[in-house]
């Protein structure tokens, strides 16, 4: 599980619990908050009749009055009882001669608490509410008010509906919040790991930043981290290379020297000196090209780009390329259909287009073509580079772009420095573009550049 999905559910999760309790308990209180405000609200009313009941001595029949209050539509009923409970007057001519029982278990200052109320009852679904009727300072009865809960059902289903909407939108806004969250979060992390592949592969890339603190931080000890390997490794990589490479020169050099101090004819002697010229030329060659890698990989991004039209940019490696070309009877071909614009150091480009000609050539037998494309496909331009030789062997495929590694070529059976390829992929990565060689299956090899428009 990824774990920005991990963030997310765990979010949902807690946050669905702790919205689920808070519902049940709104939702349960709905009812009761109705029940109160219906109580204080028949409780105002019973008090003022019962002042308006009220009888100016004991023995005077103080129900009598009540008789005189217009008649209601059946949802609130009016009655009165003695000291002792008993109904004296019903305005439903329902409950004439019982005794009513008090004190109501519902409701309180938090509408979830339970308190008593000794003027409130609940029975069989009815509210009563009674005040004290009094005569002077002696209590002589109770008048009271009687109404269905039945009556405030569809307000509080339209209430609860109207909550569980409420709560169910918020539940919607944190959702999709909870997701932003959790893909802000995990961005930098995925930007981080983006960057690790990079440096992986050997591509330039650098270090992503973030607001988070902490973020930043591990992202500054990863380039910290890499700078101190490459250095190490650096060092390692091209002074075993370097002896590796300059060592078979050297022993010629020597074997070739050792013979000179003997007498020899001058053809021979001539014969030697050209072959330590050679091999001088050869090293001269490893260390430049090492030295020039070197700097490429040194290099975190290009410090000055600009806009460079790709068919000069082709004509002119064509140019530096077609004299060798010439020399084996090889034609080079341009293939441009239209102008296109790319954006990068000029020199570079040209250098690793010079690169893929020059293989191209030392790969192909005489009197072949060798071409070389641009191609525009979305936002990447690719310069394609075909030959007529005998191809890549499929173990070599893989390797091709590695230090030093090379094959031999056809008509002489040497090999290379093996450092060409692996300069046009430094400078491809460079560019934030790609290098690739695969063979044709025509016959012959293709070498691609890829690169991001301007």
């Amino acid at each position: 599980m990824r774990i920005r999905t991990a963030i997310f559910v765990v979010y949902v999760v807690a946050s669905a619990l702790g919205l689920s309790v808070v519902t049940a308990l709104v939702l349960r209180d709905v009812r009761l908050r109705y029940v109160e405000s219906m109580r204080r609200t028949m409780g105002d009313t019973a008090a003022y009749m019962a002042a308006f009941a009220a009888p100016e001595s004991v023995e005077v029949d103080w129900t009598g009055k009540l008789t005189t209050l217009p008649q209601q539509d059946g949802m609130l009923r009016v009655f009165a009882c003695d000291r002792a409970g008993k109904v004296l007057f019903d305005s439903a001519n329902r409950d004439v001669g019982q005794v009513y029982q008090w004190n109501m278990l519902g409701g309180g200052r938090l509408a979830s608490e339970n308190y008593t109320q000794p003027n409130v009852a609940l029975v069989n679904g009815e509210l009563r509410v009674v005040a004290r009727v009094m005569a002077g300072r002696e209590h002589v009865g109770w008048v009271g008010l009687g109404r269905a809960l039945a009556a405030i059902e569809d307000g509080v289903r339209a209430a609860r509906w109207r909550l569980v909407f409420t709560i169910g939108s918020i539940a919607g806004v944190m959702v999709l919040l909870g997701w932003w969250l959790a893909v802000r979060l995990t961005r930098s992390l995925e930007k981080l790991t983006e960057y690790a592949h990079k440096v992986r592969d050997g591509r330039a890339a650098m270090p992503p930043t973030s607001r988070a603190r902490e973020i930043s931080e591990l992202s500054r000890a990863f380039e910290e981290m890499r700078d101190a390997l490459e250095g190490r490794q650096h060092v390692e990589r091209y002074t075993q290379a370097l002896a590796h490479e300059v060592k078979a020169p050297l022993a010629a050099i020597r074997g070739a020297a050792e013979l000179m101090d003997e007498t020899m004819p001058a053809e021979k002697r001539a014969k030697f000196l050209a072959n330590i010229r050679q091999e001088v030329a050869r090293i001269q060659r490893i260390i430049e090209r090492l030295l020039e890698l070197s700097s490429l990989e040194a290099r975190k991004q290009l410090q000055q780009t600009v806009q460079i039209e790709a068919m000069q940019l082709a004509v002119e490696a064509a140019d530096i390329v077609r004299p060798a070309a010439v020399a084996k009877d090889i034609a080079i071909e341009l293939d441009i259909p239209r102008p296109i614009t790319i954006r990068g150091d000029a020199v570079l480009l040209r250098e690793a287009l010079v690169n893929l000609l020059q293989n191209a050539v030392e790969f192909s037998p005489k009197d072949s073509v060798v071409k070389l494309s641009v191609r525009m496909a979305e936002t990447r331009v690719e310069f394609p580079v075909e030959d007529s030789g005998p191809g890549v062997p499929d173990y070599a495929l893989s390797r091709v772009f590695e230090r030093f590694y090379s094959l031999p070529r056809p008509d002489t059976d040497k090999k290379s420095t093996g450092l060409g390829l692996a300069l046009v992929r430094e400078i491809a990565h460079l560019h934030g573009g790609t290098a690739t060689l695969a063979n044709r299956p025509e016959g012959g090899a293709r070498a691609s550049l890829t690169l991001p428009t301007a």
